[in-house]
């Protein structure tokens, strides 16, 4: 498989040649409520790639550009199967959003990466203690890594 680099500023992201959406259906089939994952990115660029490497993944996702949309989003529908937090974000941070999801009980049980330019021990730290699952730095993690941990908590496999 072919590599290229996607410069995004100020990250870079190393994407592998997209390879296409399954075709067959999941193997576990559940009369729940279907999967998805909300992306919480205001960085356009990156929450398009995100998106597309996630529905190619066979993922229904959903988009919030704030921290204010990621909460009304989150609150007035179904709760996500996941949630990708950015942490710098319009009208409030990550850490807010994610501080506000794990005071309220309806939100708390959907797991939250956190993926941020901020890569200081400090900012993991508090991440991890506000309830994220995973921190991931965008200049320092493959696409296809993140996409596989997604797949891995959305399928239940972490």
């Amino acid at each position: 498989m072919a590599e290229e680099t996607v410069k995004v500023s100020p990250m870079v992201i190393a994407q592998a040649t997209p390879t296409p959406a399954p075709v067959s259906a999941p193997a576990r089939v559940s009369s729940a409520a279907p999967k998805f994952v909300l992306v919480v990115e205001d960085d356009v660029f990156l929450s398009s790639l995100l998106i597309s490497r996630l529905q190619q993944a066979g993922l229904t996702v959903q988009k919030a550009t704030t921290g204010e949309e990621a909460l009304a989003r989150l609150r007035g529908g179904t709760v996500p199967s996941l949630i990708l937090l950015d942490i710098i974000l319009p009208q409030k941070s990550g850490f807010e959003v994610l501080a506000e999801i794990q005071a309220d009980p309806n939100l708390q049980k959907a797991p939250v990466i956190i993926t941020s330019n901020l890569g200081q021990e400090g900012d993991m730290q508090r991440g991890k203690q506000l309830g994220a699952v995973g921190y991931f730095v965008k200049a320092q993690t493959p696409i296809e890594d993140l996409v596989a941990k997604v797949k891995e908590i959305v399928d239940g496999k972490a």
